[in-house]
């Protein structure tokens, strides 16, 4: 992607797996990128690989189901990055039980950090973004929005994630802003090994069980969701507005 300045992004949930994927694509992009998780710690990893390849970014570390604490963070980047016009909305956590077992506050856990921290994150940003009369934001839903078994919370979230990112296209699209949704399937991430290891099976085993009905007949990668925000992000996509990409190897709706 060209760009003829310098933007700034945000990433959420950026420490590792696909935030981090995601985040190193960007800056590979030209773009500088606030590496944002919940533990600042855990950023600098990433910032340090953004760095080495000569790329800008600063880890940031915030709760973003923290309100004061999105606030916070979104005016310390336009501060020492510079102000963002980019955000993937990619935090998120997952608390799996059946329906009859879920407690509330696994409920609220989910909820919270992906629907209420997008919904923080884009109000927070959205200033800059109209301000400068150009924007990108671009929000990670899941093929589990389309359900799945001891997921309620999750794919509740997630099918949420895409009516939220259908809204914000109808809103700031004449304010030259976009918002799309990426529906990301089976990716091989430290958060599908967990899965894999509180089955009892090992990833291996669990991987060929999922592949077997993927026709590419491969698993993800944080570097395909990547490729698809880096299009989201660029200049050249600003007529592609409100859509979901179901990113899954194969079609899913």
């Amino acid at each position: 992607m060209t760009v003829t300045t310098t933007r700034t992004s945000i990433v959420t949930g950026a420490a590792r797996g696909i935030g981090a994927g995601v985040a190193q694509r960007l800056a590979a992009d030209g773009l500088a990128v606030a590496v944002l998780d919940l533990d600042e710690v855990a950023c600098k990893a990433v910032v340090a690989e953004i760095e080495a390849a000569g790329g800008r970014a600063l880890a940031v570390g915030a709760d973003v189901a923290d309100e004061d604490a999105v606030r916070a963070a979104v005016e310390r980047v336009a501060a020492e990055l510079g102000e963002p016009t980019v955000l993937v909305n990619n935090a998120g956590v997952i608390r799996d039980n059946l329906l009859f077992k879920m407690t509330a506050t696994e409920w609220d856990t989910v909820m919270n950090v992906h629907l209420r921290g997008a919904f923080l994150m884009t109000r927070a940003v959205q200033g800059y973004m109209t301000k400068a009369n150009w924007g990108r934001i671009v929000n990670l839903s899941s093929t589990s929005a389309l359900g799945n078994r001891g997921q309620a919370n999750y794919a509740a979230a997630k099918a949420g994630i895409q009516g939220f990112t259908k809204t914000v296209a109808v809103e700031l699209g004449k304010y030259g802003v976009t918002a799309n949704a990426i529906a990301p399937g089976f990716i091989e991430t430290e958060m599908t090994m967990a899965t894999a290891q509180r089955m009892g099976v090992s990833f291996d085993d669990f991987k060929a069980v999922v592949i077997k009905d993927i026709p590419v007949g491969r698993g993800g990668r944080p570097a395909d969701v990547a490729h698809a925000v880096s299009f989201f992000a660029s200049e050249g996509a600003g007529f592609v507005s409100g859509q979901v990409l179901y990113l899954a190897g194969g079609p899913k709706a």
